[in-house]
């Protein structure tokens, strides 16, 4: 997952400083949620506090993906009228499935006394999440890659 983060951001990462920003956030993302899940004997409350970290970045990821970059990927689509917007409009909605899941993730996991009550769940549901953003992460560049490609003289 860090590998194509890294690729992701060395072909798009002059793009805009959103997107730079953006990848940034995604390749914070997955460092943050690979210590996570590697830790072991780690007191609750340092635990505790870490899930409260990657529940903010995740969402202040998914976040920036809908409200910034999107965005401005969908404009750009519209300026240039070449198919893009058609190609937005599919891969969207298989991200918007991802971002609920994350969401939900967030709200089941985002302060102390949930981490503590949901304990026994959480190493499944971290499971299930990290699947969950390998897909988004695939569906994103797939929108990224066809959107700045096919623009990519156009706007240099």
């Amino acid at each position: 997952m860090l590998e194509n983060c890294r690729n992701a951001k060395e072909r798009w990462g002059g793009v805009s400083d959103i997107v730079d920003k953006w990848l940034k956030e995604r390749q914070d993302l997955i460092v943050l949620y690979c210590d996570i899940t590697s830790t072991e004997g780690e007191s609750t409350e340092a635990l505790v506090t870490r899930y409260q970290h990657f529940c903010q970045l995740l969402v202040d990821y998914v976040s920036a993906g809908h409200f910034e970059v999107y965005e401005q990927l969908i404009q750009e689509a519209k300026e240039f009228d070449d198919g893009g917007l058609e190609l937005a409009k599919k891969i969207i909605p298989q991200i918007e499935q991802t971002t609920e899941i994350a969401l939900k993730f967030n709200d089941q996991f985002d302060n102390v006394h949930k981490v503590d009550d949901g304990l026994g769940s959480l190493v499944s549901e971290m499971s299930r999440l990290g699947e969950v953003l390998a897909d988004r992460f695939e569906l994103e560049d797939a929108m990224l890659e066809a959107l700045h490609n096919a623009h990519a003289d156009q706007v240099v």
